[in-house]
């Protein structure tokens, strides 16, 4: 048995003349699904694999497919003779641009066995000729088939060597998907020691003793668990680039740490095999030292520098390291522009006025999953932009040596001793907005106008159709508040499970019996304004507002609707009441207990008047102008008419739907009043949903709303909640609780919000819904209309689905939370808009909207 391993991403090219046994080999090899058959290509464009008038197009239909798989980063395998030059070269080229490594399997049978082969195949009589031809084109390339590309190559010479043949899969030396972390990723070095053992330190790393101008290596002892990871350009410009080195090369070998490679890196090792290299940028002084060490060491440091790969694909593909970056196309792959990219990034060829390259913006481009972290380019900041962060701070230039702990994307630096070298480019720490806000500033219709696949943190996939993203994309670009304060958009809550019988549409006995029913017994009682939805971004002044937001629009704050659309059209209303809750939160102390310059508070806005005058003008208020006039002319009617028998029943009837307008209309009287100025506002906040670095999904309900109570007693255009916890599982507490519910309805209330204690509760199923709202039966006359809950209607009614609605309510919750961790993570804003324009087109789905 001879067995052979070839990487499990890379294009594997069968080669041999027609008979050899290619198509039988890679069968037993290769998955059916790897397998790229040129007469299966040939079939299925001709409905006849030895049509040869149709080959042009079955190569056409191979490379097309070929592509695909490559692009997918899948194995694949090409079944056809590609014994001549002009053949493989196509299929080289097909390789390279998708960065996967040719693998040539090379059958070189005699062609009399292939001949004889052949005849006993049905439709493969060709002749003896075909064989030989294809052998001696196979056997006059044979020798250059690592100079056209092949960057591995196995040759079978009899049907004995092709069955003993072993083909083993190994990932990619760039592909450590498999280690998850966590890692301190240390930016550029550049022969910077001190700093270097300063931060290795600070990050918790324990360095061995040694001696200072000594040739052994250094070794570092790490925290438990984590692993140290360099982005290359350990030495050069600096003062201590030997020890440098022998610190990298012992975590290394010890295991403590990898290592990419960088540019200098690549440089250097040019010198130690002996290249004519330019001893420029600072290779001069790290040549300097390596002249005073041994033949051995120097052998060391190249043979280490040799074996140091272009970039590393970790976490499960959630984290790419490459010294200057590297795009989405090129991760876990293989090949020699992988390798340019990694170490030099992209560039035009040009030099800017500094004399250096004129370098490609490709981190304003990137749109990938992963992490990338790299270095090359120094910056004053390390700054996170589209999920990528350069790390070199320039700490030979007088700035920063940083690490990143990943995953935690947190940075450590620690301050350059002195400066080292002078930069050809100052570095530019005079920006007021990050990279990623300034990036910001324009969004990409690219971007959203797409069928959308959100992945959130609750373990499911999202999708929102095409035609759904650009109707919610129309609605948010002309009407939605300034993008960058647009962070989160609340879902819909979902009616509890109707009543089976009795007066009542809705009652607190349905809505905690599916909770108990689901295993969720701790519950909490809201009460239900009657308001619009607000969500309130408030800043701790205008100068965090910028910081934190990147806005130029002298804001602290805004108010927003559930749509995304400013709450106030008068600025000056809405920045009093910023300016209050602001002060508010100053004088309760929730700024120093939450340890954040800004919150996100998710509210009911009073009067409902303030948001719904339309719907006042051309819905509601004609509906009980209607009932009330038509009751009210049937009873004149009635009274008028002779004594008919039966019209007593109809007397009954209209006197009854002439109070059930009067109800329809005091209930809206008392959800409406006017509001001049604002002090004749009510806010009555619910969730404290975010700060910085927080989404306090973490925190019960019962603490949400003991910080809101504190918060609302410094200022009376907050209004406190009353709310209770209780067990759902006993009888009494259930009994107390719809009691409270029906004199709060009864009352004028809208109704309650049952919801389990905890933010986020799971069931046997997954995630419940977080919170049922139960509506006053007066209350719900001005959703189903006034006579909704006579004896016909209201049967009717019981038969309305709850299921399109739950779904709905559970999606918008999942994509509301996960847009907003986004953005406490400093994701791009594009990630965290995905998100809310999500839950914006999911509202153009056909659901009751009286639910």
């Amino acid at each position: 048995m001879t067995a052979i391993s070839i990487p499990d991403f890379s294009l594997v090219v069968l080669i041999g003349p027609t008979g050899s046994g290619k198509s039988s080999f890679a069968r037993k090899h290769f998955l059916e699904t790897e397998i790229v058959s040129s007469d299966h290509c040939r079939a299925l464009v001709s409905d006849d694999e030895t049509d040869q008038g149709a080959t042009a197009d079955a190569f056409d239909l191979l490379s097309y497919t070929a592509g695909l798989r490559l692009k997918r980063r899948l194995l694949t395998v090409i079944d056809a003779t590609s014994v001549k030059r002009e053949d493989r070269a196509g299929l080289v080229a097909l390789a390279r641009k998708y960065h996967a490594l040719p693998v040539a399997l090379v059958l070189d049978i005699d062609p009399g066995i292939c001949h004889a082969r052949n005849e006993n195949r049905p439709n493969r009589a060709f002749g003896e000729h075909i064989s030989r031809n294809h052998s001696r084109a196979l056997r006059k390339g044979l020798r250059g088939l690592q100079k056209e590309g092949f960057r591995q190559v196995q040759i079978m010479k009899s049907p004995e060597e092709v069955d003993r043949l072993e083909i083993r899969r190994e990932p990619l030396w760039t592909d450590r998907r498999s280690e998850q972390g966590p890692f301190d990723i240390i930016g550029d070095i550049h022969g910077c020691f001190d700093e270097l053992t300063e931060l290795l330190t600070r990050l918790g790393y324990v360095i061995d003793p040694f001696e200072e101008g000594a040739e052994e290596l250094i070794h570092v002892r790490p925290p438990e668990g984590r692993m140290a990871f360099f982005v290359g350009d350990i030495t050069d410009r600096g003062p201590k680039n030997v020890n440098c080195l022998r610190l990298v090369m012992g975590m290394v070998e010890d295991g403590a740490a990898h290592c990419v490679v960088g540019n200098h890196d690549f440089k250097l090792n040019k010198w130690l095999k002996g290249r004519d290299v330019k001893l420029t940028h600072g290779l001069d002084l790290t040549v300097a030292e390596l002249e005073q060490t041994s033949p051995e060491f120097r052998k060391k440091v190249s043979d280490f520098i040799w074996d140091l790969r272009s970039h590393f694909w970790l976490a499960d593909g959630r984290l790419v390291v490459a010294h200057a970056g590297l795009k989405e196309e090129m991760h876990g792959r293989g090949s020699g522009a992988v390798r340019t990219f990694a170490m030099f990034g992209e560039t035009t060829g040009e030099v800017d006025e500094f004399g250096l390259p004129v370098r490609l913006e490709w981190a304003r481009d990137y749109r990938g999953k992963a992490d990338v972290v790299f270095g090359h380019t120094p910056a004053a900041e390390a700054e996170w932009l589209n999920n990528t962060l350069c790390i070199d701070t320039g700490c030979v230039f007088g700035g920063k040596l940083t690490a990143l702990r990943w995953p935690e994307r947190e940075t450590v630096s620690v301050a350059a001793w002195q400066q080292y070298a002078v930069p050809a480019k100052p570095l530019d720490g005079s920006q007021q907005r990050s990279a990623q806000q300034d990036h910001d500033r324009l969004l990409y219709f690219d971007d959203y106008a797409t069928k959308m696949r959100i992945e959130t943190r609750f373990k499911s996939t999202i999708q929102i159709p095409e035609e759904n993203s650009l109707a919610a994309l129309e609605v948010m670009s002309r009407f939605a508040i300034d993008p960058r304060w647009l962070i989160y958009l609340p879902p819909t809550m979902a009616a509890c499970p109707t009543t089976p019988e009795g007066p009542f549409l809705e009652h607190p006995e349905q809505a905690i019996m599916h909770y108990v029913d689901r295993g969720a017994v701790d519950l909490v009682a809201e009460e239900k304004h009657m308001g619009s939805r607000a969500l309130l971004v408030i800043a701790r002044d205008r100068d965090a507002a910028a910081r934190r937001f990147g806005v130029e629009d002298g804001k602290s704050g805004v108010i927003y609707t559930r749509t995304g659309r400013p709450f106030f059209k008068d600025d000056g209303q809405e920045a009093a009441i910023i300016a209050r809750i602001g002060q508010a939160m100053e004088t309760s102390g929730l700024w120093g207990e939450l340890q954040t310059e800004w919150v996100l508070l998710d509210a009911e806005l009073m009067p409902w008047s303030a948001k719904a005058q339309d719907l006042l003008k051309t819905q509601y208020l004609p509906t009980v102008a209607a009932a009330s006039q038509s009751a009210t002319a049937l009873m004149d009617a009635i009274g008028k008419a002779p004594d008919i028998e039966g019209l007593e029943a109809l007397k009954e009837l209209s006197v009854t739907q002439l109070a059930n307008a009067t109800a329809m209309r005091k209930t809206i009287d008392g959800y409406c009043w006017e509001a001049a100025t604002v002090d004749d506002f009510k806010i009555a906040p619910f969730h404290v949903l975010a700060a910085e670095g927080q989404v306090f999904t973490d925190k019960p309900h019962t603490w949400h709303m003991e910080m809101l109570g504190r918060l609302a007693e410094r200022d009376p255009i907050l209004q406190t909640t009353g709310w209770r916890r209780f067990d759902g599982g006993n009888e009494t507490e259930r009994a107390s609780i719809c009691d409270w519910w029906l004199q709060h309805t009864g009352a004028g209330g809208e109704g309650m919000v049952i919801k389990p204690t905890g933010f986020l509760a799971y069931g046997e199923r997954g995630l419940l819904q977080p919170a049922m709202k139960v509506r006053g039966r007066d209350y719900l006359r001005i959703i189903y209309g006034p006579d909704y809950d006579m004896p016909g209607n209201i049967e009717r009614l019981r038969e309305r689905g709850l299921g399109r609605k739950f779904s709905l309510a559970e999606r918008e919750f999942k994509l509301g939370l996960e847009g907003l961790h986004r953005f406490v993570e400093r994701k791009p804003l594009s990630k965290i808009h995905a998100c809310a324009l999500a839950v914006l087109a999911l509202e153009s789905e056909p659901v009751d909207p009286r639910l």
